[in-house]
Formats: structure tokens, C-alpha cells, sequence
């Protein structure tokens, strides 16, 4: 059911990734998948273009009659599926797409105080305390056999230093890591210890991969009171283009705030988005699970060729998303990323993107074919060390 785009559809279909790189580099790094669209989402979005759903999505942002409906009904019926979580259709309210659900969140329902971040981060949340006019308090990761675990004494720290929002992202962009129920569980502690608050992007949830299992933050007791989740089908169906992201939130208190504010800080999401989230939602369910699987076997072969072609890279293990961070720092190159796509005309996302302390570190993008996989593995070997390739 998973198809892989040729070159050429490639560069048409995924005009950043592809689109921005000469003929001979192979892009590895925008977190989009080289596969072909769904069909039943192309046929959805297919079928409502022709029917010129086109104009403005529903929704009445300050009434507070923007939540629930059919996109609410669809996200409940997800989540219970494949999360067991019990969703209340009325608590979704859509948004333009997951980073913009995160600054909405914060600029209504935060304290005005520092937000703790941690690192690495996602790119663009380094940019959400200026955007939302605060300060950020990054927070390291601890290792657990090789697993990115956040540092509670880091997080406890942030929180007495005077962050009051933790942004989490669960599972976790860069790293790959899903965290256990007993390690959220620990996470709320701290926060609700401080009386502050989670806004959990879980954007990559439906992309856990055999061996681990997603807990949404909300599923755990005393969390539906400091906490919403952003969520969205864009990242593991391939429509981050059509713009239609989703809040979700744990009480009506919050609920009121979320969709009273004045229409400018949340509207222009996609009716055409909306189409697609529901037809991936209610009828995505089997090339959902086909495209976990390849994921699955890609991992496998990044392992598996990393270990043959760069034994000295150490890698986070890979249990959800389709993003590697790798640790190339035995090889000497401070900016491995630069030096992989000028000898080995591959691009990769450069480590300082997420965090500036991350030199060293590269973001890998697998969700490709098998060829092209085993190709940007052995130009990244080459750049790494010339000739032994």
C-alpha cells in the first residue's frame, strides 16, 4: 500500500524538501515521507476540490462554536482506536496546523513567565518565547540505554527558576523516543508540584512503532486541568500543506478559553485540511498500518548500514517517528550535516538547528525507499571518511 515516489514526483509533490536541492543531492531532512499520498485522503481532498470546497472553513472563532462536529467526532474515534483514550468530540478544536495549536495554547491559557524546553528541540519551538513574548529555560535529556528520558531535576530547576509552561513533545522530534506511562506520570508530578502547566505536542503519536506504545499526557489522572494536547494527521498521512491541525483539551474551563478569543489569534485553517484529517481519521486505519511496518523495516536497515558503513555513529533507537538523531561526533566534524552535503551531495538536518550545543549531530530522515536509504548512508559514510566507502 506504501508507494515511493519517483525523483521527479518527488519534486513536484514535496517542493521544500526536494524542490530546494539541486539534481544531485538527496534531501534527508524536512520531516516529510517520500511516499505516495494516501488514496483514500486524495480521493477525499480530490472530491471536495471539484466540488469547490474551496471557501471558508465552519467555525465561529470568539462564539466558541468552532469545536467538535464531524472533525471532533473523527479524532475521538482515532484516539480510541489506537491510543484507548477516551476523547470528548467537543473538547477538539481545530487550528491552523500543530506549531500554531502550541502558540495559541500559550499565548491564551500560559502564565506570562518562562517556558521550559527540552532539548534537543523541535526547530521551530526554539522560536515560541520570543513569538509569544516570553523567555525559554532549556531542560536536557538524561540517557536510559540509549533513550532521550527528560531530566526531572533539570525540569524541577526550570520551574523554581520561573518557567511556568513545560512544552512537551510526545513522541519526541528529534529523538525518536516514546515515553512510558511511568515517566509522564513522573513529568506531571513536578509540573502539578509547581502548579504549572503541559501543552504536549503529539503530532508523531499515530508513528510509534512496534516495541513501544504512545500514552496521550491527557489520558493520566489530575492532568485535564494544566494541560492540553495539539495533535494532527499532517505528519503521518502527508498533508502538512493542507493546513488543519487540532487542540485538545481536558475540561470545559479550558475549552471556553480556547474558543472565546478573538478571531485573529486562531482561524484560517484549511476546510480542505479538514477533509483530509476525518478521511485519514475514519478510513486511514490500513495504510496507517502499512506505512508503520515499512517504517519498521526501514529502521531496521538504518541500523543495520550504519553499523556496516559508520560503526563509530551512535544513534537514539528509533521507537516512533521516522527520524534518526544520530551522533557523528567520533568523526571529528563539528558540522557533520555541512560536510555531508558538500562531499557527499546528501542533506541532512544539522544538529545546531535543534539545539546549539548539539555540534556533532545530524537529523536523518528514513521514510524513503530502501534505495535511496542505502545510498544517503553510504554518501554520508563517504563525506564522513573519505575512501573508505
Amino acid at each position: 500500500m506504501i508507494r515511493d515516489l519517483t525523483d521527479a514526483e518527488a519534486r513536484r509533490a514535496l517542493v521544500l524538501k526536494w524542490g530546494t536541492v539541486p539534481d544531485d543531492v538527496l534531501p534527508a531532512w524536512v520531516a516529510e515521507m517520500d511516499y505516495a499520498l494516501a488514496p483514500v485522503v486524495a480521493e477525499a481532498v480530490t472530491e471536495a476540490v471539484l466540488a469547490g470546497v474551496t471557501g471558508y472553513p465552519v467555525g465561529d472563532p470568539g462564539t466558541g462554536e468552532i469545536n467538535g462536529g464531524p472533525l471532533g467526532e473523527a479524532y475521538a474515534g482515532f484516539a480510541l482506536r489506537h491510543h484507548a483514550w477516551s476523547v470528548d468530540p467537543d473538547h477538539v478544536v481545530p487550528v491552523v496546523d500543530v506549531t500554531a495549536g502550541v502558540r495559541l495554547a500559550i499565548d491564551v491559557l500560559s502564565d506570562d513567565a518562562a517556558l521550559a524546553i527540552p532539548v534537543p528541540a523541535y526547530a521551530p519551538q526554539w522560536g515560541l518565547a520570543a513569538t509569544t513574548g516570553r523567555t525559554h529555560l532549556p531542560v536536557p535529556f538524561t540517557s536510559d540505554r540509549g533513550r532521550a528520558v527528560l531530566d526531572l531535576d533539570a525540569l524541577d530547576a526550570a520551574f523554581r527558576s520561573g518557567a511556568r509552561t513545560l512544552v512537551l513533545t510526545s513522541p519526541h522530534n528529534p529523538c525518536g523516543t516514546v515515553p512510558t506511562r511511568a515517566e509522564l506520570e513522573a513529568i506531571r508530578d513536578v509540573v502539578v508540584r509547581h502548579g504549572a502547566r503541559v501543552i504536549s505536542d503529539e503530532i508523531h503519536a499515530p508513528l510509534v512503532l512496534p516495541g513501544a506504545t504512545h500514552t496521550p499526557y491527557l489520558s493520566l489522572d489530575g492532568t485535564a486541568g494544566h494541560a492540553v494536547a495539539v495533535v494532527a494527521a499532517s505528519k503521518a498521512f502527508n498533508t502538512a500543506g493542507l493546513r488543519c491541525g487540532q487542540l485538545v483539551v481536558g475540561d470545559d474551563a479550558t475549552l471556553h478559553r480556547l474558543t472565546r478569543v478573538p478571531s485573529p489569534r486562531n482561524d484560517s485553517w484549511s476546510p480542505l485540511g479538514v477533509v483530509a484529517a476525518i478521511a485519514a481519521y475514519e478510513h486511514g486505519d490500513p495504510w496507517l498500518a502499512a506505512l508503520v511496518t515499512r517504517l519498521d523495516q526501514q529502521r531496521t536497515l538504518l541500523a543495520r548500514l550504519l553499523a556496516e558503513q559508520l560503526p563509530r555513529a551512535t544513534a537514539r533507537p528509533v521507537e516512533a517517528t521516522y527520524l534518526a538523531w544520530l551522533d557523528l561526533r567520533a568523526y571529528g566534524h563539528e558540522d557533520p550535516a555541512a560536510v555531508a552535503l558538500a562531499r557527499g551531495r546528501v542533506q541532512l538536518a544539522p544538529g545546531h538547528d535543534y539545539d546549539p550545543d548539539s555540534t556533532g549531530h545530524v537529523r536523518l530522515n528514513l521514510a524513503t525507499s530502501v534505495t535511496r536509504l542505502t545510498e544517503i548512508v553510504r554518501r554520508l559514510a563517504l563525506a564522513m571518511t573519505p575512501g573508505a566507502v
